[in-house]
């Protein structure tokens, strides 16, 4: 079962220096435990300020790594290639209207290697994840070679129709992996597992619980 971090530091207290401190502690923790993407959704930042993050984040990815090599998650930036190459991330998450798979391989390719030392560090093959919101969809993003669908919003979500089951059901036909998202909790996975999903996205889920129990109880 794939575990899906996304991160939402304006949902925790504080003024912006607490904030962002608060989000790099759960992002420590999400890793310690396993998870194994995070998504970097702090759309409101500048380029400079996300690039900043997104560093700080790989850093403490980098270490936990260090320290126990079984820790391998992977930072995923949310529709920007160019602060994913710049700060050394593993991917980039793409939303349903965003660059195609193939324009973000064919932009990461021209680009690492070339001038600064994150982009020499960038992997050569992203993980690129994509946002889904049909079964039609799903199978469009296995066809431009996505790594992951992220199906949503699969229970809730403000403003948007759910998708429902039996719309999961159908999208996990596509040939890569799909996750469910949106209003996923420990009482209704079961029933996205049973239903194809290859693992849980969320974001309150994880963000404003104790991880460690999470994993626990969505592994048991």
């Amino acid at each position: 079962m794939l575990l899906y971090y996304i991160t939402d530091r304006t949902a925790f207290p504080g003024d912006e220096p607490t904030r962002r401190t608060r989000l790099l502690e759960k992002i420590a923790e999400a890793a310690s435990q396993g998870i194994d993407y995070i998504q970097l959704r702090e759309k409101d930042l500048s380029t400079r300020d996300l690039e900043s993050l997104a560093r700080e984040t790989m850093c403490i990815l980098r270490k936990l790594n260090r320290e126990n090599r079984e820790l391998r998650t992977a930072l995923l930036i949310n529709s920007r290639t160019d602060v994913a190459i710049a700060s050394a991330a593993n991917g980039v998450h793409l939303r349903s209207n965003d660059l195609s798979p193939q324009e973000v391989r064919t932009a990461w390719n021209r680009s690492c290697g070339a001038g600064a030392p994150a982009r020499e560090n960038s992997p050569r093959n992203p993980l690129i994840t994509v946002s889904c919101h049909s079964p039609q969809e799903a199978a469009r993003a296995a066809s431009n070679q996505a790594t992951l669908a992220v199906f949503a919003p699969l229970f809730e979500k403000k403003d948007a129709r759910p998708t429902g089951l039996e719309a999961l059901r159908q999208a996990c036909h596509a040939r890569i992996p799909v996750l469910a998202l949106g209003g996923v909790t420990l009482q209704n996975a079961q029933s996205c597992l049973q239903a194809g999903a290859a693992g849980i996205a969320a974001i309150r889920l994880f963000q404003e619980n104790d991880i460690a129990a999470i994993v626990r109880q969505l592994s048991s």
